[in-house]
């Protein structure tokens, strides 16, 4: 009996704190003006490329100025995870050799979803991603493909 309660006592624990450890699931998406356009044919290369320094365009030669959110945030986590495949450490290093050698600027920063789609909706060549539940009238959510 006594073992029997102890189990279920470290079977309750064990769940708790698998719930207070895990982050949230939420789903980024990444967004821009509703009048963008040259976004629409944007695919999962292209917005790494923009956000990488690589390209400072969209596919259709227009200007993209991507803006990032702190690191930390959810979205910034979920976005440098599945988007640019990378670590937040391995971007800091990324981005410290680029600006050393003169050969890149990191994108804006800003402190979260509310930033982003105040200056996205104010600007068509921005580019930010914000958790989907996030998403109104004043930005658009690309389809990723």
């Amino acid at each position: 009996m006594k073992k029997e309660r102890t189990l279920g006592i470290v079977s309750i624990a064990f769940a708790f704190a698998i719930t207070i450890c895990m982050p949230s699931m939420a789903e980024t998406v990444v967004v821009v003006h509703p009048d963008n356009t040259s976004a629409g044919s944007t695919d999962m290369a292209a917005v790494q490329k923009i956000f990488l320094g690589k390209s400072k365009k969209y596919p259709d030669g227009t200007i993209a100025v991507p803006l990032n959110q702190e690191v930390g945030s959810g979205p910034r986590g979920e976005f440098d995870s599945t988007v640019l495949h990378k670590t937040a450490s391995q971007l800091k290093a990324y981005w410290s050799k680029l600006v050393f050698t003169g050969k890149g600027t990191p994108p804006k920063t800003v402190a979260n979803d509310a930033e982003v789609i105040a200056l996205v909706s104010k600007n068509p060549s921005l580019i930010g991603y914000i958790d989907k539940a996030s998403v109104d009238g004043r930005v658009k959510a690309l389809t990723m493909h």
